[in-house]
């Protein structure tokens, strides 16, 4: 069995990279819910519907979340009311929201739900949630926030939810903290635990450690488990080159103190992987990770080119007994 600790984007490519050499059915996905928001009314989940999207082949693949072939009707709607719009939900995306708010209302847990959703599109992979409880991040702006043409101008010190950082104001400004609300009274979902302990091999995904990776290791329980099977666990680092493929890793990790490097990243997971998988050009830095008390695996980690995929997982893979 694998398991795979999730965020968004860079984590569903390399599940869908996994499906490629396993079976489905070997695959369990333990996915970030700190970004998730009540809005409009309803319950949003970005990195579970992100993941279960790019399992099923439906998302947008200009965008990297998303379904394809949207539509925008009831956005357009909301715009018309002066509704919030600013978090783009479109038609189809909209059902998934509602059915999910509407489940949670009856007394289901987001686990169960987010498992009829995951078999509603046909997926053999297990989808959970790292809790079922209220985990929100937040983040602190290191400057003020002027821009008039994204959101509501903010202060210098203003603690705002991840996807208002995010997305409305497109994570154009430094921040100068991350705080994960209500951590310390969440629990791990049903089944999270047993995943990881059962795991053949544990793999932290390439996603952003701090704002994907790091609310995951917060609800109490999970990073002491990875902990517990260290030498079995393979995290991927989402830094190429010093930079981030997608989104704003990079510059968060220099904001926050960190190295923007598989350097940086390796001292951050080094407590809980024994092995960081680094793309080909950072081939220079290997020993620098070697020297964090990792072992350090070389080869092409960018999935864009035919027959990467598939590498990448054999290889990460073979990681964990290395």
């Amino acid at each position: 069995m694998i398991t795979v600790i999730a965020g968004g984007v860079g984590a569903a490519r390399m599940l869908r990279a996994l499906l490629e050499v396993v079976d489905g059915s070997e695959v369990t996905a333990i996915v970030n819910v700190g970004d998730d928001l009540v809005l409009n009314g309803l319950h949003i989940s970005p990195d579970l519907d992100t993941v279960t999207y790019t399992l099923a082949g439906a998302i947008n693949p200009d965008t990297g979340w998303g379904l394809s072939d949207e539509s925008w009707q009831a956005r357009a709607m909301l715009e018309q009311y002066g509704g919030a719009s600013w978090f783009g939900l479109g038609d189809r995306d909209l059902g998934t929201h509602l059915y999910r708010t509407q489940r949670l209302a009856e007394g289901a847990d987001l686990a169960t739900v987010t498992g009829e959703i995951a078999r509603a599109w046909g997926l053999s992979v297990t989808v959970l949630p790292a809790t079922c409880d209220v985990l929100r991040t937040m983040v602190t702006l290191a400057e003020d926030d002027v821009d008039l043409s994204s959101a509501e101008p903010l202060p210098a010190g203003s603690e705002i939810g991840f996807q208002e950082y995010f997305v409305q104001r497109q994570h154009s400004v430094p921040v100068s903290a991350v705080r994960f609300d209500g951590a310390e009274r969440t629990s791990p979902a049903p089944g999270v635990l047993e995943a990881i302990a059962d795991a053949d091999v544990v793999i932290i995904a390439p996603s952003n450690p701090l704002v994907s990776i790091a609310p995951v290791l917060a609800v109490p329980g999970i990073r002491e488990a990875l902990i517990a099977r260290r030498e079995t666990v393979v995290a991927v680092s989402p830094i190429v080159a010093g930079a981030a493929l997608k989104g704003p890793a990079d510059r968060m990790l220099s904001e926050l103190g960190h190295e923007a490097s598989v350097v940086g990243v390796a001292r951050l997971c080094r407590d809980f992987a024994a092995t960081l998988v680094i793309d080909t050009l950072d081939s220079t830095r290997a020993v620098e990770v070697e020297e964090q008390g990792m072992r350090c695996v070389v080869t092409e980690t960018i999935m864009s080119r035919p027959g990467v995929s598939e590498s990448l997982a054999r290889i990460v893979l073979a990681g964990a007994v290395a």
